[in-house]
């Protein structure tokens, strides 16, 4: 058809630890996922590989982006950028890890190296049967050694130990290179993985432990996006969790103005807060704010304060929490936290049919498919005019179903919500008392549930968890011309 249905699939260091959702019928896919994982420490690599999901057979594999642990740890800011995708080579994509245990004499001569050979674990399956038949490759000041054979495992244990003789002198860049290879008696032997050490660096005591396989170093050249590219944001933050008590300084020090409204609100930590937070930082600060708020039973108070700061500073009921300040972004991530499972209940159903029904809707004379009128009716192609009216027909049932469901939802709404508010609807009458102004109490608060809330989600119900996976292309319509 000429397009695909990519997806996204994360390894680190060779683990797979998510999967985005497909993208039907797209080469320029918009996946939007946001996806937070717990690493260990000594994490390798990030792998993102993009794939095309096929009904039939095995999916292919489009291409991959891989970023090792320093070039994440570099950027303090995060990785923000389109990379170009890389060829994925089956035989390079190596995984598992070698027990090995090293031993170089400080002194003496000859002096030998022995290198423990003990066993490996979760090698890649090379041979049909999904097993290997690895065995090890030593290479060292010119000389090498392997091995015998394991056949058909993934998990060889071999218990062998190779000697070398070292030259006399210092080591200076000699390297010890252990490999594994899977065996074939047809053909050539298939590589598993490889492991180095720079001699002068190894303890004189023995060195042992678990080490992981790593590729041969990569000689591909940049594709200059010919495979395409994948904007990635990626962020490394290696924190240290203290125990609870560490804590209630900073927590004191944040609901102070709060807790204690008596005083002059410019100075307190809140107020600082908010100056110096930058537009890129503001929606984590809010994150965080709500998240500590939430924790103290303090989150509405905390949502009054931000509110009424920013009315005090607004001049235009018009652009009242327009933009994405710290008193808008606390707003909308306490929503999130507080109204996911209301807004499930009151959406599902609606975008439930909207998926299901997959109707072709289409308002814009420049984007219209007339062929696809055929969907609307059995008499052959509709005209522009029909299939605006047929369309404005759907999204008007559609829009009926979900405000209904949200007049319909009172009771529902949760009571954190309806007491934010109902203190912000307060705030501004006081703000704003003119009658010219009477519909700004309104505006006020429609733009943060309509703007913030429903009409995101009916836009990405994925992102919102309302739906597994993303919208077709046709859906995806539907649901933007809704969401307008």
């Amino acid at each position: 058809s000429g397009s695909s249905d990519p997806y996204c699939v994360v390894k680190v260091d060779n683990e797979v630890v998510a999967r985005t959702a497909t993208v039907w019928k797209s080469l320029n896919p918009f996946w939007g996922e946001e996806i937070t994982l717990l690493l260990p420490r000594g994490f390798h690599s990030l792998t993102i590989y993009v794939l095309d999901e096929d009904t039939i057979g095995q999916d292919d594999v489009i291409g991959k982006v891989s970023l090792s642990h320093q070039q994440i740890s570099a950027e303090l800011q995060g990785i923000d950028s389109w990379l170009s995708l890389a060829p994925v080579n089956p035989d390079q994509e190596v995984q598992g890890e070698i027990h090995l245990e090293l031993r170089v004499p400080e002194r003496g001569h000859p002096r030998v190296l022995r290198c423990h050979l003990i066993q490996a674990r979760d090698l890649a399956p090379r041979d049909p049967s999904g097993t290997s038949d690895p065995f090890g490759r030593v290479s060292c000041c010119g000389h090498t050694l392997e091995t015998s054979v394991v056949k058909k495992t993934r998990f060889p244990r071999w218990d062998e130990v190779l000697e070398f003789e070292l030259p006399e002198g210092e080591l200076g860049e000699a390297v010890l290179s252990v490999e594994v290879w899977d065996w074939d008696i047809v053909g050539k032997n298939d590589f598993l993985g490889r492991v180095e050490f720079f001699l002068d660096t190894l303890c004189p005591g023995p060195t042992r432990g678990w080490f992981q396989l790593l590729p041969f170093p990569s000689t591909t050249e940049d594709h200059g996006g010919q495979l395409g590219a994948l904007r990635l944001t990626v962020r490394l933050l290696e924190d240290t969790v203290l125990p609870p008590h560490h804590y209630q300084p900073l927590i004191q020090l944040l609901t102070e103005p709060i807790l204690c409204p008596a005083q002059s609100p410019e100075g307190t930590a809140l107020a600082v807060l908010e100056e110096v937070t930058s537009g890129e930082s503001r929606q984590d600060v809010a994150t965080k704010l709500v998240k500590i708020f939430l924790g103290q039973g303090l989150a509405v108070p905390l949502l009054d304060y931000l509110a009424t700061r920013e009315l005090a500073r607004t001049t235009d009921p018009n652009t009242l929490f327009r933009s994405n300040s710290l008193a808008s972004k606390s707003m909308e991530q306490f929503m999130k936290v507080v109204g996911l499972p209301y807004l499930h209940e009151v959406l599902k159903p609606v975008v439930n049919r909207i998926f299901e029904e997959k109707k072709y809707v289409e308002l814009d004379p420049s984007k219209m498919e007339l062929s696809r009128g055929r969907r609307i009716s059995f008499k052959g192609s509709l005209s522009e005019a029909q299939v605006r009216e047929s369309s404005l027909e759907l999204l008007k049932g559609y829009l009926g179903d979900i405000v209904d469901a949200i007049v319909g939802s009172v009771d529902k709404c949760p009571l954190p919500m309806r007491v934010a508010f109902k203190q912000l609807r307060g705030r501004v009458e006081e703000r704003f008392p003119l009658a010219q102004h009477e519909e700004v109490r309104y505006f006020s608060i429609s733009g943060f549930l309509f703007l913030r809330f429903f009409a995101p989600a009916v836009l990405t119900p994925k992102l919102f968890g309302l739906r597994e996976q993303h919208a077709e292309p046709c859906t995806g319509r539907t649901l933007l011309l809704l969401a307008k």
